[in-house]
């Protein structure tokens, strides 16, 4: 999965013809609104890519606005306990499941539905609910998430925990470690899938050794790094 935070359907539909299995339009730290995902969203289809939006908050109106637009999963942020994770859940689906209002009218366009069978493939298709791992409290409540119904899959966000846990970037960190740790086994022990972000080749392949089934990358790190790569083609031999 790939966080695009460039507002461009052009980036979107680049990262999905080379392949991402599911993009994340992040509308929590990019300078993306809600216009600029309609695009987003509409630029991969007919592709193999999962279109997702990162909310910027456990709010039923951005995830309302989000899924109408199209958005087949929701990732949250910030979820510190049980409560928080079963709120996110309930945003995600129609009454009597859940609290989401009927409006998709632009989605069943992107989905090419009829609308008169739209409730039915919202019952056959739910939106998968990503949840993102990244405060002290969240570690330390990890077991009462982890059993919460709805969840498809959860993310260790490690530049916000690290952060949260005051060891900012520190991923070697004693206190980091311990807190990685304590989140996979409860994670894994349930039979969950894992995620977290993969930058280098080396550390993909040690997350999928540990048993982490989802790789996050961002489009601007990648942006950054290739460009980077492509200076050394050109500087003089030192």
């Amino acid at each position: 999965m790939h966080f695009l935070l460039t507002p461009s359907a052009v980036t979107s539909q680049a990262v999905a013809a080379a392949g991402a299995d599911a993009v994340t339009i992040d509308l929590e730290h990019g300078p993306i609104d809600f216009k600029d995902a309609q695009a987003m969203i509409a630029s991969v289809m007919g592709t193999h890519t999962l279109p997702m939006i990162r909310v910027p908050s456990i709010d039923p109106v951005s995830v309302k606005r989000s899924l109408d637009l199209g958005a087949e999963g929701i990732v949250f942020p910030l979820a510190r306990n049980a409560a928080d994770v079963s709120r996110a859940v309930s945003t995600l689906h129609y009454p009597p499941r859940g609290e989401r209002g009927f409006g998709p009218f632009i989605a069943h366009s992107a989905h090419r539905f009829e609308i008169g069978s739209t409730i039915s493939y919202y019952e056959k298709n739910p939106p998968i609910c990503c949840i993102l791992v990244e405060t002290v409290e969240a570690v330390q409540n990890i077991d009462e998430i982890a059993d919460v119904d709805g969840v498809d899959i959860f993310q260790i966000a490690q530049f916000d925990l690290s952060t949260s846990l005051g060891v900012p970037g520190q991923f070697d960190h004693p206190t980091f470690l311990n807190a990685e740790r304590k989140v996979e086994e409860a994670i894994l022990r349930r039979g969950k899938p894992l995620g977290a972000v993969a930058l280098t080749h080396a550390r993909a392949q040690e997350l999928r050794a540990r048993g982490y089934s989802m790789l996050v990358g961002f489009d601007v790190h990648w942006l950054k790094s290739s460009i980077q790569t492509a200076q050394t083609w050109v500087l003089p031999a030192q």
